[in-house]
């Protein structure tokens, strides 16, 4: 099914690699579909999908057993040919152990410290997309929520005052023909 799924994603998608949740409970699920042909990428720590089983959105790994968790799930992914692995809201120390071994696929960090091959931020918390709620781990590096909202603000106002659609953002019919309709529908 695992399989099945992931080659129907990628057709549908269009995309070049899937991601799933998890550790050593879907490493046969990775070694299945990467043996399939199909490009992996694993994602441990904080798995938005689990968040609420996990406690909600917190720091994972925080202690030496949770840690040694992490650490041991990185390499059951690894082994079963995950290509990369996603390391979200994990301790620095413990992403810069998990790169430090990794042999044969990439570690990516997501607010996991600076110590992994790569690091992600999520589009809408770079630019300020969801300004209400701003993840500790994100950096703004522009203000498009603000330009959005100051858009919509405006487009409000103008609407609520009349001076939006003006003629030339609108459509019209010429006279005869309108004349001719007004016949019509008499």
């Amino acid at each position: 099914s695992a399989i099945r799924n992931a080659g129907r994603f990628m057709a549908e998608a269009g995309c070049d690699a899937i991601k799933l949740e998890g550790g050593v409970e879907m490493a046969d699920r990775i070694r299945g579909i990467t043996n399939a042909g199909i490009p992996a990428m694993g994602h441990l720590g904080l798995t938005p999908q689990s968040a609420s089983a996990l406690g909600g959105f917190r720091l994972q790994g925080k202690t030496a057993a949770a840690a040694k968790k992490i650490i041991d799930d990185a390499k059951a992914l690894e082994d079963a040919g995950a290509y990369a692995i996603l390391l979200e809201m994990v301790p620095d120390r413990v992403c810069q152990i998990i790169t430090e071994r990794a042999e044969k696929c990439f570690i990516i960090s997501l607010g996991s410290g600076p110590n992994a091959h790569g690091q992600l931020l999520i589009y809408h918390d770079m630019f300020n997309l969801f300004p209400r709620f701003k993840p500790r781990m994100a950096k703004t590096f522009g203000d498009a929520g603000g330009v959005i909202l100051n858009g919509l603000r405006q487009y409000v106002a103008e609407v609520s005052t009349r001076q939006f659609p003006q003629t030339e953002n609108y459509f019209g019919i010429k006279d005869e023909e309108f004349d001719e309709l007004k016949k019509l529908l008499d």
